[in-house]
This record gives C-alpha cells, structure tokens and sequence, in this order.
C-alpha cells in the first residue's frame, strides 16, 4: 500500500514541483474536522493510484507558507500539481468518487 507523504518546505520543491508523475496535495491541519473526514478517502486514492499519482500531505499550521503561495484560504483544500503547476483544485470534504472526477482530468 503506497504511503502518503508528508511534505514540507524543505521537500516541496523536490517532491512536488519537480515530480515526474502528477501529485495530489491534501492542504489540511489537526484541528479540521473535514480534513480529518477526508483523510481516508486521501489514503484510498494514494493506494490505488500508486502507479500514476503520487499523494502528499501538507500541514497548514506547520508550512504557512507554501499554503499562503498557493492561496489556500479554507481547509482542506486538495491541489492536484502537474509539471510544477497547479492543474485542479478542490475545497472541502467529498466522496472519493467526487474527488477523482474532479482530479483525473487533470491527471
């Protein structure tokens, strides 16, 4: 089962922007209680997309930041990259089928 990453802004660049495959970046924090109902549904599509996607999480409380760049106002907010670039964004909590028909296009 392919695990979700954790990333930060030391690792961002590398593992984000730089990615070969698309990466589907879950913006979320501990207190959220979406975020917390979205992480399985996160875990899921990082397990069965292993191939094609690869899945970070990024702490908002902890990588101010990279959220502030890329505008990230509510949680959890999920960013799809592709090339470096932002393909497909979605907010808030939603089923996996919903979320994967919002991020395959972009994949």
């Amino acid at each position: 089962m392919s695990q979700v990453i954790e990333l930060t802004t030391d690792n961002f660049e590398e593992l984000v922007l730089k990615s070969e495959k698309p990466v589907l970046v879950d913006f979320w924090a501990g207190w959220c209680g979406p975020c917390r109902m979205v992480a399985p549904v996160v875990a899921e599509i990082a397990a069965e997309k292993a191939d094609v996607l690869t899945v970070g999480k990024l702490n908002v409380d902890e990588q101010p930041a990279i959220a502030q760049q890329y505008r990230v106002m509510s949680i959890p907010t999920l960013i799809l990259f592709k090339n470096g670039e932002a393909a497909a964004v979605t907010v808030g909590a939603m089923s996996k089928a919903e979320l994967l028909k919002r991020i395959e296009p972009g994949m």
